[in-house]
């Protein structure tokens, strides 16, 4: 039997409230920000293992308008994903890293431009990380994306 979190937002509570977070180090922000840059890049260059590693085992992906498991994600959407970020060039903003002890949040938006299977693509996106502090590092635990179409100038 499989248990799903219904929101971040629980698993960020019960993340914050088990009372064994450690004091975050200055530079974890930074650490936080490479983790995520690591995983688009690993996208990017087409590198699934490299993107799975990153990813905790209990990882939820929030994506058009679904959830899934890591081993869902594997499956479904993430060959999608790279086809994506391999075709279609995104310009990320600056992500917004939020630290509590071992749990970390980051806030980024984006913008793509670009064709993709014969249809064109000016997009802006918005992404949110939930990343725990593992022995080996920072690690993504939940993946909320979405994304509308740019207005187009008149």
């Amino acid at each position: 039997m499989t248990i799903r979190v219904p929101c971040l937002g629980l698993l960020l509570h019960a993340a914050i409230t088990t009372g064994a977070v450690a004091q975050a180090a200055p530079d974890d922000s930074a650490a936080v920000a490479r983790a995520i840059a690591a995983y688009h890049d690993a996208l990017a260059r087409g590198d699934s293992a490299a993107a799975l590693r990153l990813l905790a085992p209990d990882a939820v992906i929030l994506e058009a308008g679904g959830q899934e498991t890591l081993a869902e994600y594997r499956s479904h959407h993430l060959a999608a994903d790279i086809e994506f970020a391999r075709a279609v060039p995104s310009r990320r903003d600056p992500v917004q890293v939020t630290l509590a002890g071992n749990v970390a949040w980051a806030a980024s938006t984006s913008e793509t431009r670009g064709s993709f299977n014969g249809r064109a693509i000016d997009s802006r996106g918005a992404e949110l990380m939930v990343l725990t502090r593992s022995p080996s590092g920072w690690v993504i635990r939940a993946i909320h994306w979405s994304s509308r179409s740019r207005p187009q100038a008149r």
